[in-house]
């Protein structure tokens, strides 16, 4: 599994559920070692869209969705097709602690709004 690099402090909030980059993301693609990255910089502005419906589930703020939502959403700026972010998205959510169902639900939603 990858790895992001160790962050703290990292964003900050804006209104709403969206939040700006104020320290480099860098994720390490496939496994450890790979050496392949991607490197969501400062400054990038990103969301968590959470339907109000399912925030009782979901909170869009949780830390542990807030890289994952950095990487998925700065992938898909730079021309990344739906299913590999959301692929990304899903190994980002792992390292992050984020249960099986959890993580499955929420790679789910992503994809179907990428094909919406």
């Amino acid at each position: 599994m990858s790895a992001y690099t160790d962050l703290h402090d990292w964003y900050v909030a804006l209104p709403g559920n969206r939040f700006r980059i104020v320290r480099p993301i860098k994720w390490e693609v496939g496994r450890k070692g790979s050496d392949l990255w991607v490197i969501v910089p400062i400054g990038t502005v990103f969301d968590v869209s959470v339907p109000v419906w399912l925030r009782w589930a979901f909170d869009p703020r949780d830390a542990r969705y807030l890289k994952a939502a950095a990487l998925h959403d700065w992938t898909l700026e730079e021309g990344w097709d739906g299913v590999t972010a959301a692929g990304l998205f899903a190994e980002a959510l792992k390292a992050d602690g984020v249960g099986f169902a959890r993580r499955l639900a929420m790679v789910l939603a992503v994809i179907v709004w990428t094909f919406r």
